[in-house]
Formats: structure tokens, C-alpha cells, sequence
């Protein structure tokens, strides 16, 4: 299911006195960040006047957070990016929990979790069995967010409880 807003990162602290705020980010990339205009915390819509990477976050300067107190208020807060701004191709993690999953015509179960591993991330499917599948094209045969359905290719070893 297409979520409305993806979780970006969180506000960690505040960077100097004029409102920057430094933002833990979530993505793969911290540099992803910059190619946005817009955010949500906490239901408010926010234009961001800069983006830029330190390391492993972001130091971003919201329209209307112009101190360094109005911007101490949003720490500890989650930044959302608007999906509609995003590429329709690219598929989230966090949009892939509760999809069904089909292997040939038989529903195995749905998407629990997503494990993330340096190689690859790891879909963990429920169904009646549990089964690990590597999100790589060898065994993502195709996902369909709008219908909520991924198909997939199984091997022996996939199921969690085969010896």
C-alpha cells in the first residue's frame, strides 16, 4: 500500500542560533534529502529553504523556524517527505508491510517485516508457514503496490521451518 508520507529521519538537535535543525536520517542516503522541497512534522507542512549532508544526517533550514528555541520545539520529531513528491517506481519498506504474496496462484501469507542486511534486505512473509525471501529480482518476480501484491519465486530453504 502507497503510504501518504515516508518517514525521512529524526530531528536530533538544533545547529546554530538562526533555526537549522540536524536530522538523523532514514534513508539510504543522506543526499536523497536534498533533491526535496517540502516536509511534514507532525502534520505541518514545511518548505525547506536548504538541505544539506554533515556525515550521516542532514543539517535542513525550515521556512518559519527562524530561532534557535522554535527549533529546539522540534526535536525529538519524526520528518516526512510527501510520497507524491517521490519517484511512482521507487518501493519503500515501510509500504511493502501487510502485502500479499503469491507464489505462482497460491497466496503464501503476507509481509511481516523487513529485515535489512548488507547484501540485501530480507522479506519475512506470514502465511500459514513463515518464509525468508531475499528482495533480490532472482526471487521478486514483480511487487504491485496499487493491488497490493507481490509475486515471487520459491526455493527449497525459504520456509523457516524446512530442515
Amino acid at each position: 500500500m502507497r503510504l501518504p508520507l515516508i518517514e525521512a529521519g529524526e530531528i536530533v538537535t538544533t545547529h546554530g542560533v538562526r533555526g537549522e535543525i540536524k536530522l538523523l536520517c532514514f534513508l539510504d542516503d543522506p543526499s536523497m534529502l536534498c533533491d526535496f522541497d517540502r516536509c511534514s512534522i507532525n502534520g505541518t507542512e514545511y518548505v525547506m529553504e536548504s538541505v544539506r549532508v554533515q556525515k550521516t544526517c542532514n543539517l535542513v533550514k525550515l521556512r518559519g523556524v527562524d530561532s534557535m528555541e522554535t527549533a529546539q520545539g522540534l526535536r525529538g520529531k519524526i520528518l516526512s517527505l510527501y510520497r507524491e513528491d517521490m519517484d511512482p517506481d521507487v518501493i519503500f519498506a515501510a509500504e511493502l508491510t501487510g502485502v500479499e504474496v503469491f507464489a505462482g496462484e497460491e497466496k503464501i501469507g503476507v509481509i511481516t517485516d523487513v529485515l535489512d542486511y548488507p547484501g540485501n534486505s530480507v522479506y519475512v512473509v506470514k502465511g500459514q508457514y513463515e518464509y525468508m525471501i531475499p528482495a533480490v529480482k532472482q526471487f521478486i518476480l514483480s511487487t504491485d503496490l496499487d493491488a497490493n501484491r507481490m509475486e515471487v519465486k520459491l526455493l527449497e530453504g525459504m520456509r523457516t521451518d524446512e530442515n
